[in-house]
Order: structure tokens, then C-alpha cells, then sequence
């Protein structure tokens, strides 16, 4: 399975795959992540600056209270062509913005508003994320509940932490794996470690199970349509089994034939001598 991850604001794909490496590596092994980085280059100060290189990415801009976008719906039409070609993917991961903008394109594929020849995300890992608040863009990813499997890692300590419980709410039947600290990908103790291997082993065998009956269900139809197409043999076969003895009643024995041919010649024989 295929799993798009993207990152928080003016950071980087590489910056994220470091941070999920902290995690026991059990827990993804069985899955392909790709890291993209933001389809701007960042247009200020890094937060991670002096903790990890650069270049840092965003994926769209902001203002202050979080109600207006700026380069939003070109970084919806950039990720959507990205997963389009690149895909199909099965999930998504994303951090703060990356986190908020996953949910955004899961919402919006669940109404029908993007991705709608790509087939639908089975699963969704939400760090730090929260909702969008435009009421215009609400209105839509959010009108009903999202029907992906998603867990939700929210910081006691995290300055998202109220939006981030407000996001999984968005969500049908969500895992809530809280942690003590604040805004980050927060190392993973034993018992959320188990919960997380737990989340994703469910997934993989119930991917493994639709595989299975799919598998079935096309060598079904395969054996059908060989039987079907047998029987139709048959039944040519027999229709022109009694075409051709038909013919043969209408028409003289060869033997009759062959006889009139053999005095045809003999009486050709006798003038010539």
C-alpha cells in the first residue's frame, strides 16, 4: 500500500521522514511513503532552522486567524495531479499544515469535488492537523462525516491541540492516540507504538482480504465465461453436425459418383481403341 506524506509548514519532505523515522519501523514497513516537499519555497523564517538544513517548503499561505488562503486551490490542483500520476495512492500522512491540507483533500474527494477518477483513500494519519475555517470550504470538506480510517496524535501541550480535536470529529469512528507533548511527531511510547502497529495490521489484512475475494471473484468469472463459451462450442458444433448431414441427404453417394466417372472412362477407353 501507497501512503502520500506531506509536511508542516516551511519545512520539508525530508524533514518529515526523519521525524517519522523515530518511530518503530515495524509499524510502516509494509507500506511505500513517499515525501514530497511544498509547491512554494518557504517565504520566512523556519522553525527548524539550525536543527535541520535547508531548503523549506509551505504549501500555501495564510493570515493570522486562519480564515484566508492564499495559492490554496493551485496547491489542491498541484497535489491532485501529483497523486493522479504518481499514485494510486491508498492514504495520506501529513503534519500541522500537511495534516490540514490531507484532511482537506479527503473531504473533498469524499463529496466528489477532486480526485474523483482516483480510487478512494483507505486510511489517514493525522499529527498535530486541524480543520480549515473558511466557512465556504467547511461547508464541503466537512458536510458529512469522512468515511476513511484515521488516527489522530494530539499533544497535551500542543497550541493545536483544541483544533486538532475538532478534526477528528470530522472523521467516522477516528483512533485518538494522545501524547504529553506539544506541537511535533512525538516519539512513541510502548502502548501507543501497539496501538499505531495494531491500526495499521488491521488495515493491511483487511486490504489482503478484499484482494483475496476480488482474486475469487475474477477467476469465478473467468471459469464462467470459459463455460459459457464451451457451451456455446457445443451447440455450434451440434448446429453444424445437423447442417452438414442435411447436405448429405440432399446429395448422391460419392460412390455413385465415383462409379459414373469409372464407366465414363472405360467407354472412353473402348472408342479410342
Amino acid at each position: 500500500m501507497k501512503i502520500l506524506c506531506l509536511h508542516g509548514f516551511r519545512t520539508s519532505g525530508s524533514f518529515l521522514h526523519k521525524q517519522i523515522s523515530k518511530w518503530d519501523p515495524s509499524i510502516f514497513a509494509q507500506f511505500q511513503m513517499e515525501f514530497p516537499d511544498g509547491m512554494f519555497p518557504a517565504g520566512g523564517k523556519s522553525d527548524i532552522e539550525g536543527i535541520f538544513p535547508p531548503p523549506y517548503f509551505e504549501w500555501f499561505q495564510f493570515d493570522k486567524e486562519f480564515t484566508e488562503y492564499t495559492n490554496l486551490e493551485e496547491c489542491i490542483a498541484y497535489l491532485c495531479e501529483y497523486i493522479t500520476t504518481k499514485g494510486p495512492f491508498d492514504g495520506l500522512l501529513g503534519f500541522s499544515q500537511g495534516a490540514t491540507l490531507s484532511a482537506l483533500l479527503l473531504g473533498y474527494q469524499g463529496q466528489g469535488k477532486v480526485l474523483k477518477e482516483h480510487p478512494p483513500m483507505k486510511l489517514f494519519v493525522s499529527i498535530s492537523g486541524s480543520k480549515f475555517r473558511d466557512p465556504s470550504i467547511c461547508d464541503v470538506a466537512y458536510k458529512d462525516p469522512i468515511k476513511v480510517r484515521s488516527v489522530h496524535f494530539i499533544g497535551a501541550k500542543d497550541w493545536l491541540r483544541l483544533p486538532s480535536e475538532d478534526l477528528a470529529t470530522a472523521f467516522d469512528n477516528p483512533l485518538i492516540i494522545r501524547h504529553p507533548q506539544g506541537h511535533t511527531v512525538p516519539r512513541l511510547d510502548e502502548a501507543a507504538t501497539e496501538q499505531l502497529r495494531s491500526w495499521t495490521t488491521e488495515i493491511l489484512l483487511h486490504q489482503s482480504n478484499n484482494a483475496s475475494v476480488n482474486k475469487h471473484n475474477l477467476e469465478n468469472g473467468e471459469v464462467k465465461a470459459d463455460e459459457a463459451q464451451m457451451e456455446n462450442g457445443e451447440v455450434k458444433a451440434e448446429e453444424h453436425k445437423g447442417k452438414v448431414e442435411e447436405a448429405c441427404k440432399t446429395q448422391k453417394p460419392e460412390g455413385v459418383i465415383e462409379k459414373k466417372m469409372e464407366n465414363g472412362a472405360g467407354g472412353l477407353e473402348a472408342t479410342q481403341a
